[in-house]
């Protein structure tokens, strides 16, 4: 029975190629290479381009929108908002969509916030509205389902003056990139160039990176807490010998993925019997394992840093529960499989196992698994411990 964390949303994705055609336009220029036509004001004029919804795609598209500082504020409003839900510096086309200047997580909270008088939205829906209302209305559509995101590291960082240049992630584990550049010229026509950017070029200059957003359908320890979903430690057991174990502080010592794919995503989970007592090993059909799972997403600039929490891994841990079970994996996808672990149990001074199975992905990096007993969080209370990668103190009272 899994407690909270992983509940998830069923994401269509799409797969779209979107034909604009426009039959002519008066008053464009041409960027230097003489290939893609710009109106005066920078934005690219729809001559029958196909935009496909691909990362490379997109970027090149937005790359060509008149951009002003009103849309960069909105993205990183955006962004903000997902780092403070416990996310990466994230901005789904979807909420881009549906509610300009949300971050991950305000749709689970169903919050609104201020309308931009002109959100990227606007920019993106003018590009694609050549031929009509409806074109425009499928393509944003499109882009809302398609599971991509505008993605900016070190956000933070940003002067409030500079517009990004805007690059996108591709399948290969590449450290450089190829940015689009859109600049001003001297006759006041604009042009977009290619330029190659690095991780230390995204932390002096902004850059957005286009790619697929992949932890926005589960819930962070932050969102949790916010929504009430955690498991409380019993208020009434004061005279009771169970104890509770709490995640406290979170150290990952190291990037999993390229600049490109974002921060890293930790997932923890922890199997244990709850409120366990039995006098007899009959009682133990009494019982089922409960896996307690939750989500912890490092952003690029806090590896190396202690990331706080006080999530509770088991609200009610008995004199009897000998260890749980314990996986903690990063994220990478791939087919659906599982890890079963034993924890075990005693009764009238003999142990007994239980089984849990951890459900996970076959492209997952194994941080640490195994069992990890009361006398160690007795003994470790909060004491920072190495667990592969990355360093984890727990406490236990």
């Amino acid at each position: 029975m899994k407690n909270f964390i992983s509940t998830k949303r069923s994401l269509a994705p799409v797969a779209l190629a979107l034909a604009i055609m426009v039959p002519s336009f008066v008053g464009c220029d041409f960027d230097q290479d003489g290939a893609a036509p710009l109106h005066r004001d920078g934005s690219l004029v729809p001559d029958a381009q196909d935009v496909s919804m691909t990362p490379e795609s997109v970027a090149s598209m937005l790359s060509r929108l008149p951009l002003s500082i009103t849309q960069v504020r909105e993205v990183r409003q955006a962004v903000g908002r997902s780092s403070a839900h416990g996310y990466d510096e994230e901005y789904p086309f979807s909420n881009l969509v549906g509610n300009p200047g949300s971050g991950v997580g305000d749709e689970w909270l169903q919050t609104r916030v201020p309308e931009y008088p002109q959100p990227l939205r606007s920019l993106i829906s003018d590009y694609s509205g050549g031929l009509s209302e409806t074109r425009s209305s499928s393509f944003l559509d499109a882009l809302a389902a398609s599971g991509l995101q505008i993605y900016w590291p070190y956000s933070e960082d940003w002067d409030g003056t500079s517009i990004p240049v805007i690059t996108y992630s591709s399948e290969d584990q590449r450290q450089e990139a190829t940015a689009f550049r859109r600049e001003r010229l001297r006759d006041g026509s604009w042009t977009v160039s290619e330029i190659t950017v690095d991780e230390d070029y995204a932390k002096a200059h902004p850059v957005w990176v286009i790619n697929r957003n992949e932890d926005s359908r589960y819930l962070t320890p932050q969102m949790a807490e916010t929504m009430g979903l955690l498991p409380e430690a019993d208020a009434t057991r004061a005279n009771t010998d169970f104890k509770t174990l709490r995640l406290k502080t979170f150290k990952a010592h190291r990037n999993y993925d390229t600049w490109l794919q974002g921060g890293s995503e930790f997932f923890i989970k922890c199997g244990s019997i709850k409120a366990f007592t039995a006098d007899v090993v009959s009682d133990l059909k009494l019982y089922s394992p409960q896996i307690t799972d939750m989500m912890i997403n490092v952003k690029r600039k806090q590896v190396g840093e202690n990331l706080t929490f006080n999530t509770i891994l088991a609200s009610e841990w008995s004199p009897q529960l000998e260890e749980c079970a314990f996986l903690m994996i990063e994220d990478d996808g791939g087919k659906r499989t599982s890890w079963k672990a034993e924890g075990s149990v005693k009764i009238k001074s003999k142990a007994y196992g239980f089984e849990v199975e951890f459900p996970m992905n076959k492209n997952d990096d194994i941080v640490w698994r195994g069992k990890l007993s009361q006398n160690y969080f007795t003994r470790y209370s909060g004491v920072a411990g190495r667990f592969g990668d990355v360093s984890l103190t727990f406490t236990f009272n």
